[in-house]
């Protein structure tokens, strides 16, 4: 059921599904995609008991700022703000957090900056906190050449390009970060509806910017981001959730990320799944969530 709440900056739009008596858990979607992601996992969770919350972030669907005031930001310190802002206004102290991509960094960022509130954490692909200070660091040049609509983002052609072309250009990075999934055209196409957001094309270039230190952040969350510079450990426990087969960030036999989880934690590889952990395997992202609530 779509429920709308003001919070922080914004009127959220979000789904909710089972009692509110239930163990709290927040799903949150990445770029680019949206809450139909995860429409198998909900199910899931609320069999087993759980009150399951799945906001659309700023910048997808019908989320939409209260004023025209605040920047159009979508630098990691305000996904965090926009989270806590929601949890604050649902009346929930502590929740279950799972996410991938911009879901997995807010998560993340709440897990590690203010993780009183956080039962347990599902991230995919690990530690998502950015470092902007070492963002200018250069790759190697697979890892470069899987970045490149990042760096075509960083131009004006590049927001032209993604006003003019969303709709293709998001379906291409399904199909590259996904490469062994064979999605159909419906699906995507109950997702693409999210990126006619009037504020999409703002938030998604001011991201791709500022984790590189290309461009200002929002002062409001200026403290935060100074935080998250030292790269604070995350105390939760925590899942953590690698496709083998994920095309935008590869994957790595070691476990690069371990170091940053001070608590309980446990990484799992998925054979023979990408980038949109939820949508392409709901049962073992839902089985994660469950072992950290």
């Amino acid at each position: 059921m779509l429920k709308h709440v003001e919070a922080g900056v914004l009127r959220v739009a979000y789904e909710e599904h089972g009692e509110t008596s239930g163990t709290p858990v927040v799903l949150l979607h990445g770029f680019p995609y949206d809450v139909r992601v995860y429409d198998q996992v909900a199910p899931l969770l609320v069999s087993a008991g759980c009150r399951v919350v799945v906001p659309y972030l700023r910048g997808y669907g019908p989320t939409r700022f209260l004023s025209s005031s605040p920047p159009r930001s979508g630098q990691q310190a305000v996904l965090a703000h926009d989270l806590l802002a929601l949890l604050d206004a649902l009346g929930i102290d502590r929740a279950v957090l799972a996410g991938y991509d911009w879901g997995g960094r807010a998560a993340c960022i709440v897990a590690a900056l203010w993780p009183e509130r956080v039962r347990g954490l599902v991230t995919g692909g690990g530690y998502n906190v950015q470092n902007v200070a070492t963002s200018m660091k250069p790759q190697p040049p697979e890892r470069e050449h899987a970045l490149w609509y990042q760096y075509y983002f960083h131009s004006e052609r590049g927001r032209a390009g993604l006003a003019q072309n969303r709709y293709e250009l998001c379906r291409l990075l399904w199909k590259l970060w996904s490469p062994s999934w064979p999605f159909d055209e419906e699906i995507y196409k109950r997702t693409a509806a999210s990126f006619d957001n009037p504020d999409f094309v703002d938030v998604v270039i001011h991201s791709y910017r500022h984790r590189y230190g290309l461009v200002s952040g929002d002062p409001a969350v200026e403290d935060t981001e100074r935080r998250l510079a030292a790269q604070p450990p995350i105390g939760v426990p925590t899942i953590s959730l690698e496709g083998r087969d994920n095309g935008v960030s590869g994957f790595h036999a070691a476990d690069r990320h371990a170091h940053h989880f001070t608590g309980r934690y446990e990484r799992r590889v998925l054979d023979g799944v990408g980038h949109d952990l939820p949508l392409e395997t709901p049962r073992l992202f839902a089985d994660a969530v469950l072992a950290v609530r």
